[in-house]
């Protein structure tokens, strides 16, 4: 409901907001960064409807819940949806447009995604993301170079302090297998785990009947990233789990081919790491900065998704969320303020001729011309005002005496 004393015609609805002048600008900048980085790799534009039919983002997708999606309906009383999350849109789109395809397919995108967050909780409800997916690649060098891909658009961007928290979907559920969790406990935990109170992981612990060895493996999930070999080499003493046993192999492989990529610095390797989007099957990854307790990127391998929509093949992806990295490169003052301005030309009604081939000349040379006949009305002082609220780079006057 609109309070009474806020006039819906000049504001944003709530989870939504504005975007201008500088802000809009850098946003803008980095969007072309990073998509630059997307085609170096060799990955081809898509673009996806921003609402399509509720099935596509369903439950059985993984994707998010149905309470926190904007719903409505169309003249012949379908579900529709704006989408949430833009993966499972190209997976779609793969299903029916590759279907005969058997080598890699590469497609990026950027997009608004909206998802029905409550308000008071502070996340914007509408936010944009550039992202790659990798299709028909099942291979641990194609989980690196995507992570590596990640680590190179953040540094393109001007972010040089961030850490990719690397884990696999498969270890938790392989951990929660081996501890025979029924479904309410499991979600506890896992509610748990995700917020870090692993006291509370303990006290559940304690009232469940679960191994010595599996419960150790459990508490000891925030301290297993300090050396991950010796830990990987502890777990797989203790369990004959394949989901778990399998989830180590290949997070050893990945991370010794990010060695390789130069970016294993930026790479920290969290066990505890799970994601809320069900599709993923195989290594999952945020990526996070100091100052913002927000990821900065997420993504992983999700090998069933696109056998949902009718094409079985592997995939793995990144999303980028545009507004958390400008935040950050703001924050980090990796931005600077000459990323943004113009030139303003200013001219008298008898110098249109002049004023207008010096603004093409410039033009053609790559630099931002603003023209503005002066007004009889305005002294110099008053533009000379304006140029600096809009951040002119230069005030240029083509005509008589000021």
């Amino acid at each position: 409901m609109i309070e009474n004393n806020i006039n819906p015609s000049v504001h944003t609805a709530l989870g939504v907001r504005d975007i201008y002048g500088e802000e809009c600008a850098y946003k803008n900048k980095l969007q072309h960064i990073i998509h630059k980085v997307f085609k170096s790799y060799g990955f081809y534009d898509i673009q996806t409807p921003a609402f399509e039919f509720f099935d596509v983002f369903a439950k059985e997708k993984g994707t998010v819940p149905s309470n926190q999606m904007f719903k409505f309906f169309d003249r012949d009383n379908n579900t529709l949806v704006l989408r949430p999350d833009i993966t499972p849109s190209v997976a779609r789109c793969i299903a029916k447009y590759y279907k005969d395809e058997e080598f890699e397919i590469r497609m990026s995108y950027i997009g608004n995604t909206f998802v029905n967050v409550p308000p008071y909780k502070g996340k914007l409800q509408e936010v944009t993301q550039a992202g790659i997916e990798l299709f028909n690649d099942d291979t641990s060098d194609a989980d690196a170079e995507m992570i590596s891909i990640a680590c190179e658009c953040l540094l393109k961007c001007g972010l040089e302090e961030f850490q990719v928290e690397l884990g696999h979907a498969d270890f938790i559920k392989g951990l929660f297998e081996e501890a025979g969790f029924d479904k309410e406990n499991g979600d506890k935990i896992k509610e748990l785990i995700q917020t870090k109170n692993f006291f509370g992981v303990e006290d559940m612990l304690d009232k469940l009947t679960v191994s010595e060895d599996i419960k150790n493996i459990f508490l000891n999930l925030p301290k297993l990233q300090d050396d991950f070999h010796t830990s990987a080499e502890n777990i797989e003493k203790v369990t004959k789990n394949d989901k778990i046993l399998n989830a180590l192999d290949r997070l050893k492989k990945v991370y010794a081919l990010l060695e390789k990529h130069g970016v294993s610095k930026y790479i920290t390797i969290d066990l505890s790491e799970f994601s809320t989007y069900e599709y993923y099957t195989g290594v999952i990854f945020k990526a996070y900065t100091y100052g913002s307790g927000e990821a900065l990127l997420s993504g992983g391998r999700y090998d069933s998704l696109v056998g949902q929509f009718g094409k079985n093949v592997p995939a793995i992806g990144v999303a980028i969320t545009v507004d958390e990295l400008v935040n950050a490169a703001v924050r980090h003052g990796n931005i600077k303020s000459d990323d943004y301005g113009c030139t303003i030309i200013l001219y008298d009604r008898d110098n249109v001729d002049e004023a207008l081939s010096k603004a093409k000349s410039l033009r053609e040379n790559g630099e931002n011309i603003r023209t503005i006949r002066k007004s009889s009305r305005k002294d110099m002082s008053a533009y000379e005002e304006y140029a600096k609220r809009i951040n002119a780079k230069e005030l240029i006057y083509i005509g008589g005496l000021a």
